[in-house]
């Protein structure tokens, strides 16, 4: 009989990247470039274009502050910060090492939500995307691209990682058994207690990234299988 395969999806933002400081760092640099208020304006339009396009786009965000001021060269040094940032300082702890031992057991591949510039150079420069052999898929809302993301990687059995509780809970309605929901509780939303409240338990919950390399596959899938 042969091998059943298993495949690992891992999510991105404050599941193997604390994406918290990577924008505190960017509120502290943004006040520092172009003042207080003027960050306020910025953050006006992320909102905005959050709300329009459905995920986070920093740097469609500079573009439409650079719009709005036109004269404020302030906002280039913003600009170099971001693209410049060293993402794999912001890496939790051990988040490499889990990705590797996970691969004992199946396949691995990153499935994040973003823009398409700025999310790939977060994952490329962090070291992410070379860990799962480059198996990166970035949607713009990925509870919406179950199929694809199967038709992309077939499996027997499938192992979602992801802080935010809504996002597992959409997975384990649509593969049911399939699927073993992983919910590492790091970052702002893992944190909301009245929003994690509105959806079942996940299978498995940890604290922290690293304490994964305590679970094994038969520890994970016992996470999932009835009682």
């Amino acid at each position: 009989m042969a091998a059943e395969h298993v495949v690992f999806l891992f999510d991105v933002d404050n599941t193997l990247i604390d994406n918290d400081r990577i924008v505190a760092d960017m509120k502290r640099n943004l006040e520092r470039d172009i003042g207080y208020d003027q960050q306020q304006h910025y953050w006006e339009y992320f909102e905005q274009l959050r709300t329009e396009l459905g995920y986070a786009d920093y740097l469609g965000a500079l573009q439409r502050y650079r719009v709005n001021h036109p004269r404020d060269f302030g906002i280039i040094a913003v600009s170099y910060f971001l693209m410049n940032y060293h993402f794999a300082n912001r890496l939790f702890p051990c988040s490499l090492d889990v990705i590797e031992q996970f691969q004992q057991y199946g396949e691995t591949a990153i499935l994040s939500d973003g823009d398409m510039v700025f999310q790939p150079l977060k994952i490329e420069r962090s070291g992410l995307r070379e860990a799962v052999d480059e198996k990166v898929m970035i949607y713009i809302h990925k509870e919406q691209e179950l199929d694809d993301v199967r038709a992309r990687y077939p499996a027997d059995h499938y192992v979602l990682i992801d802080d935010k509780v809504r996002i597992l809970d959409a997975f384990k309605k649509a593969w049911g058994a399939r699927v073993t929901t992983v919910f590492p509780r790091q970052g702002h939303y893992a944190a909301d207690a009245k929003e994690t409240a509105k959806y079942p338990a996940p299978d498995v919950t940890v604290d922290r990234i690293d304490q994964l390399r305590d679970y094994d596959l038969a520890r994970l899938r016992a996470g999932s299988s009835p009682d």
